[in-house]
């Protein structure tokens, strides 16, 4: 092919999505119709999978293999610098594209010279609208009505609505202050007048950026409603370590700095928000170990009290000095034994583990009432007190484990392959073998009926053309589909078509041991086996986070002496503690090395502070950090200060 003739370049970057890769490159082969297309592939140094692997299956398609995580727009900036299309479509791996999609966008292109990067209507997996598709500019007021859920409760009113504009109508092509990154079909010209992306931006808000740079040098932006793709939004977030919330500010900050010239003031509110917004997720991920937390204390209460009834007659009978002072140490000792034991904000609230904190409750609060003998009114009433706490406790969670059988939240999932090939076999054998609990392969729907074999044949739900009844007479709520013949445009249809119906659609292009057992643990909601990083278990982090505060507070007070005796540097080393007090850095913690593939704090010492890190390799540096992540305790962390003060007393 001529490099001067071509008309898209399309260039992907690709960071641990290999198994939507490659349908997405199926998608687009079928959507070049007569347009001559490039397809550059730029790996950002995944870690599971290369994308050369797919040299043979797709000999056309150019692969760039990076030598290390570049970020969204530098990546993307190579690829553009090898292509020579007259246009440019910046698209996500995880999309599938309609059969029309490239010629329609081309078409409107080359009809609207004024128009520098358009866009075209994205679609979720289960067929709603991706509103990120087209958006306004993050203004102050924009991103304050944003973060502050003002445009979630006035979602059809302009004031409030300018981030996702969520007041104008998805069926109309209209101009837009900026498109999603996930698939930007750009002028060649334009994209050269602006030089591309900003490489400052590492992951999110460089397409917000570009827009504003092609807006700014007098090209339109526009929302084209005519062509849809599927987009399945974050999957390379979701597997990988990377900090999506910090990475987002960090492009605010930068595209804020950028445009506005107060974004002194933008940037204050926008720290509050981003608090406000990281408050409200933590709220709604553990909405249920708070809910269960608070009834807990009432239990725990109630049961005080009603103990204090039986034992003295009343309610109230302690002498007055006792009162708040048994209800809080009650209540602080219960929170402080169920956080211990992982009750709260980490698995699945158990009664098994509520009672073992509830009995951890009965030994220490009996154990303090030889100390403070004014409270020592009836060992019995604390006994009474744990009992009743014990039986209402489980009580409560035999009640929510019930909700959950009678709401549907613990029902198996219904599955429906749509595809009766050699691959739909294979999976459904996975499936079979695994024995996932929770999950249950309902039958199989036929793109061309006349190809299934005998045995797939029993397991027949009928055609495609029909899902909408099947799914309805079935109740399934998943389907996956392996059928390669199945055109884009009528996968995209059908999850169109039943977007109400609330089921999840898979793709299975490539089905070998590996790709069906991601697909399974995503729809049995079954984690891979990944070691747990157990730094990030909420008892963990608690009491890592508690015991730097209190460490910090006396070494900047009256442990000022121990300070010079220990440390090289005083006045460096005060700095450090007060970055450790506002949370900056931690006591113990990693030494930050280039091969890091899990983000935490830098420590003032650590397993690889210890070790004269000037003298280690990045990667052994990265190891000793990792070792330290997975298998964090408060007992490692107090070894490690040791060995510390230790080498500096030695001078080692």
């Amino acid at each position: 092919m001529n490099n001067a003739n071509i008309n898209i370049s399309i260039v992907i970057v690709n960071y641990n999505s290999m198994d939507y890769l490659s349908h997405c490159i199926s998608s687009i082969e079928k959507s070049s119709g007569n347009l001559a297309v490039e397809i550059i592939v730029v790996d950002n140094n995944s870690t599971e999978g290369q994308p050369t692997e797919l040299q043979n299956q797709f000999p056309d398609v150019r692969f760039i293999q990076l030598e290390e995580n570049l970020g969204f727009g530098r990546a993307n900036n190579i690829g553009v610098e090898h292509s020579s299309g007259k246009y440019i479509l910046i698209l996500n791996p995880d999309t599938v594209v309609e059969e029309n999609t490239l010629q329609i966008m081309y078409e409107f292109m080359e009809n609207h010279k004024e128009v520098g990067a358009a866009g075209c209507k994205v679609l979720n997996s289960d067929g709603t609208f991706q509103l990120a598709c087209r958006r306004g500019f993050p203004t102050p007021w924009v991103s304050f009505t944003k973060l502050f859920g003002l445009q979630s409760l006035f979602p059809k009113v302009k004031l409030f609505a300018g981030y996702n504009q969520t007041y104008k109508p998805i069926n109309k092509t209209y101009e837009v202050d900026s498109i999603i990154g996930a698939f930007m079909f750009i002028r060649r010209s334009s994209w050269d007048k602006v030089n591309g992306f900003d490489e400052a931006f590492f992951m999110y808000g460089e397409d917000i950026d570009l827009c504003y740079r092609i807006k700014k040098s007098g090209a339109k932006i526009m929302y084209v409603h005519t062509s849809s793709i599927i987009h399945y939004k974050g999957i390379s977030t979701k597997r990988s370590a990377i900090n999506v919330l910090q990475h987002f500010y960090d492009a605010m900050t930068i595209f804020s700095r950028k445009h506005f010239a107060y974004s002194g003031i933008f940037l204050f509110f926008l720290r509050i928000g981003i608090g406000f917004r990281k408050f409200l997720a933590m709220l709604s991920r553990h909405k249920r170990s708070i809910f269960i937390f608070i009834l807990d204390l009432l239990a725990i209460n109630l049961s005080l009290l009603l103990a204090t009834k039986i034992r003295f007659g009343g309610f109230f009978n302690f002498p007055d000095y006792a009162y708040p002072t048994v209800f809080v140490v009650i209540s602080v000792v219960l929170t402080a034994a169920m956080i211990s034991v992982g009750e709260y904000f980490e698995e699945r609230n158990t009664p098994r583990r509520a009672v073992l904190a509830l009995l951890f409750s009965f030994f220490f609060l009996s154990s303090l009432t030889y100390f403070f003998k004014e409270y020592a009114f009836s060992r019995g009433v604390v006994l009474m007190t744990i009992g009743f706490a014990i039986i209402l406790s489980a009580l409560i969670r035999v009640l929510f484990i019930f909700y959950d059988n009678i709401s549907g939240k613990n029902s198996e999932k219904r599955i429906a392959i749509i595809g009766t090939d050699n691959d739909a076999q294979k999976l459904y054998n996975a499936f079979a073998e695994s024995d996932f609990i929770g999950s249950n392969v309902i039958g199989f729907i036929a793109v061309n009926q006349s190809e299934a074999n005998k045995e797939l044949s029993k397991m027949l739900l009928g055609n495609y053309q029909y899902l909408h009844n099947i799914i309805a007479e079935n109740n399934i709520n998943e389907i996956i589909i392996t059928d390669k013949t199945l055109p884009a445009s009528t996968f995209i249809s059908l999850i169109e078509k039943n977007s109400s119906s609330k089921v999840r659609f898979h793709i299975a292009s490539k089905i070998d041991e590996f790709i069906s057992s991601k697909i399974i643990n995503d729809i049995a909601g079954k984690e891979p086996d990944i070691p747990a990083l157990k730094i990030f278990m909420f008892k963990n982090r608690l009491l890592k986070r508690s015991f730097d505060i209190l460490v910090s507070i006396f070494l900047l007070s009256l442990g000022i002496p121990f300070v010079y005796l220990f440390s090289e540097k005083p006045k460096n080393r005060i700095k450090e503690l007060y970055s450790v007090l506002l949370g900056k850095l931690t006591i113990v913690g990693i030494v930050p090395s280039e091969k890091d593939t899990i983000d935490y704090k830098r420590g003032i010492t650590g397993m690889a502070a210890i070790s004269s890190p000037e003298k280690l390799s990045d990667i052994t540096i990265a190891k000793l950090n990792e070792y330290y992540i997975n298998n964090y305790s408060f007992l490692l962390d107090i070894e490690l200060i040791l060995k510390h003060l230790i080498r500096k007393k030695s001078g080692r």
